[in-house]
């Protein structure tokens, strides 16, 4: 009995021991990058306020007349002839264009789902014609292990330049059962390095999922926010030096929040926004956690006081400082989908475009509006794409100067207003 206990001990000290080990590199700041650009110009020269280039292009126009910013533009990612898709993700390429992911099948987490890919003309409005990635026999293939089912590909761009995506693939059970795989492109998707499986654990090594865009650190390594649904739901933070985890810091605790979203506001301080998962009776809002160390710890937060039904949720920084969220902004049901805007000087956030809203519809007639994802190409744009009632993936687009209006139409209200506004919000 005694030898049991002592390796009962071993392996917590293993487990232990692999999250926080000293001689890991040393822990570096987020980096002031994230999103790249395509412009030559300086930040700081950039929008000292919207409505402050506004009055400036007006005044250029030396009394001409102003027409309206152009309207957000929307179509449809490529139709594969699946019955079902979902989880569709976004990477800007280095000629301008925009690479989509999604995967797609008879159903979520059948044998025959694959994960797509196109890419998006930004000069002629047009799609490529899809692609497959990966499917589940060449994941098994490239694991060397049995792959029931796979999902959630999220891309990121690597110091070096190169694209990496992220997928979930199952060998056991449900999503609970889920792990990490990972490749790596050196020509902007169009082939594929043979997949791995990030090591997030010595030992069973399950129950780590992605969903949203990663962020980048100083030092050119990948912080990658997952979350774990296996004996316990909570945010995970991956620190990771190519295909290999490096450090796992835990981003939230229970059994109430994943899929979290993370805002770096400087190179040490962060806001990650969740996805809630709480029983009846809780709030039904936005989790918060906030990390004023580059990610090293984690501290839970006020709530965001917006609804959340237990849904996934987008975030985005723009260039002028603007936050971005895309979400189901109600307490049940996926019916209603917004674009939402806090600036750098008001603080809160106002509902800035009504995406999809079925509210009125009978409840066996309201579809799904679900999983968005945010991406900007030059960070004062912004591209969405989201699942339409698991038949379609819906693409917008957010031209710059419509943004800038928003943003500059903003109100900015005292502390005690917040809470009829957030009302409002709904």
């Amino acid at each position: 009995m005694s030898r049991v206990i002592a390796l009962c001990f071993l392996l917590l000290a293993a487990v232990v021991g692999f999250i926080h080990i000293d001689s890991r590199p040393v822990w570096a700041p987020f980096s002031s990058g994230e999103v790249e650009l395509t412009e030559a110009e300086d930040a700081s020269q950039e929008i000292g306020s919207s409505a402050k280039l506004l009055n400036t292009v007006a005044s250029k126009a030396k009394g001409s007349i102003q027409t309206a910013p152009p309207s957000p533009r929307a179509d449809w990612l490529p139709d594969t002839g699946a019955l079902s898709v979902h989880a569709a993700s976004l990477i800007a390429l280095r000629d301008g264009g925009v690479r989509a992911f999604w995967f797609a099948g008879t159903r979520e987490g059948a044998p025959d789902v694959v994960i797509n890919t196109a890419v998006f003309d930004t000069k002629s409005n047009h799609w490529s014609t899809p692609a497959v990635v990966i499917d589940r026999v060449g994941a098994e293939k490239g694991l060397s292990r049995y792959i029931a089912k796979l999902g959630n590909p999220v891309p990121a761009r690597m110091a070096d330049g190169r694209m990496q995506l992220f997928f979930v693939t199952v060998s056991i059970g449900g999503w609970a059962g889920s792990s990490i795989s990972t490749m790596i492109s050196e020509d902007e998707g169009l082939s594929w390095s043979r997949p791995q499986r990030l090591i997030t654990s010595p030992l069973i090594n399950l129950s780590t999922l992605v969903k949203s865009p990663a962020v980048l650190f100083a030092d050119g390594r990948l912080g990658l926010p997952s979350y774990h649904e296996w004996i316990g739901r909570f945010g995970e933070f991956l620190r990771l030096d190519g295909v290999r985890v490096i450090d796992k810091r835990r981003m939230s605790s229970g059994r109430s929040a994943i899929q979290p979203v993370v805002f770096v506001n400087s190179a040490q301080d962060a806001t990650a926004y969740f996805r809630q998962t709480r029983g009846a009776g809780l709030p039904k809002q936005i989790p918060v956690s906030q990390s004023q160390n580059a990610g090293q710890t984690w501290q839970a937060a006020t709530d965001l006081n917006i609804p959340n039904p237990n849904s996934a949720l987008a975030g985005l920084t723009l260039r002028n400082g603007a936050h971005i969220l895309a979400l189901n902004n109600i307490e049940a049901g996926r019916h209603r989908l917004v674009l939402m805007m806090s600036n750098s000087q008001s603080g809160q956030w106002h509902v800035i475009e009504t995406l999809e809203n079925d509210e009125s519809a009978p409840d066996q007639e309201r579809k799904e509006f679900s999983y968005p994802y945010l991406m900007s190409v030059n960070g004062k744009d912004v591209h969405l794409v989201y699942t339409w009632d698991r038949k379609r993936i819906r693409h917008i687009y957010f031209p710059d100067n419509w943004l800038v209006r928003a943003n500059s139409q903003l109100p900015i209200q005292r502390d005690s207003e917040v809470g009829a506004d957030m009302k409002g919000a709904q």
